[in-house]
């Protein structure tokens, strides 16, 4: 474990690792935010994950969360998008290859090898963070786009691994959109059977969710077509699943909309996980 820079920030540490991955097969990069909390004793955590041509940078230099979770106690976790390296298969569009893993595990070639950001993030470094890191064994995860899918559909296939479930402008219906039928073909082959399990509205309708979710989704946001939050909501109304779906008015899909509902989000897991 390699450690690649160190930062003050708000009485604790931004710290980012470097480390040789099994399960990917390459070097991975991931970041953690320790609150001031942290030097008396073990705090909750919770996990960040990006989206499409994000690594852990993004969100830990834009996205704001340092400050939210200094203030309630908890740790953050940001691992990156997509296994990356000169051996690591690519392809020229942003939206697949490196940068843009969809946090699956894929079975077609030339993906298969590397790209396995599922059990990475489930199993690998869910205990590389455990052994490590001066946490409880009380997770949230939340994410953005691509990562607000990612988040939502490891929560419900995982619930004895995390405790609470958010989400900014998640891609919610990737089995019905551009923003999933191309990259989930690419990554687990034709057979749309296989799909379903990396599909929160279809996850929900037929699993549910333990807990509340809290979604933020801007009216603004320029991909909402491919996000696809309608089909999320018919979902959570039809279980009667407990949460809320925040449509807020004339936010995009930047990191301004992200900044902007990341205080209300950092506290709204702390509520459920400090309990």
């Amino acid at each position: 474990m390699e450690v690649v820079s160190q930062n003050r920030s708000f009485g604790g540490e931004q710290v980012v690792y470097k480390h040789s991955s099994n399960t990917c097969a390459c070097e991975m990069t991931y970041a953690v935010y320790q609150p001031p909390q942290a030097k008396d004793g073990p705090v909750p955590v919770l996990w960040y994950l990006s989206g499409l041509t994000c690594n852990h940078e993004n969100a830990m230099t834009k996205g704001g969360f340092q400050e939210h979770a200094a203030r309630e106690g908890i740790a953050l976790v940001f691992p990156d998008t997509s296994p990356r390296g000169e051996n690591v298969a690519d392809d020229e569009a942003y939206d697949l290859g490196q940068g843009a893993g969809f946090y699956v595990n894929a079975t077609c070639d030339p993906w298969r090898q590397h790209y396995r950001m599922y059990d990475y993030i489930v199993n690998e470094l869910y205990s590389i963070i455990a052994e490590t890191q001066p946490v409880q064994d009380r997770h949230g995860i939340t994410g953005h786009s691509m990562g607000g899918h990612g988040a939502m559909t490891i929560a419900m296939r995982n619930p004895d691994k995390f405790e609470s479930l958010s989400a900014f402008a998640p891609i919610a219906n990737p089995t019905r959109s551009d923003w999933g039928r191309k990259q989930l073909s690419a990554y687990l082959g034709d057979d749309e059977s296989t799909w379903a399990q990396h599909d929160s509205t279809l996850l929900l309708e037929e699993h549910g969710w333990k807990g509340d979710v809290l979604i933020d989704q801007g009216s603004s946001d320029q991909f909402l077509d491919l996000l696809k939050p309608e089909a999320l909501a018919d979902t959570m109304a039809k279980r009667r699943q407990p949460g809320q779906i925040r449509i807020q008015p004339g936010y995009d899909h930047s990191y301004f909309f992200v900044q902007t509902f990341a205080a209300d989000h950092v506290s709204w897991h702390a509520e459920r996980l400090l309990q």
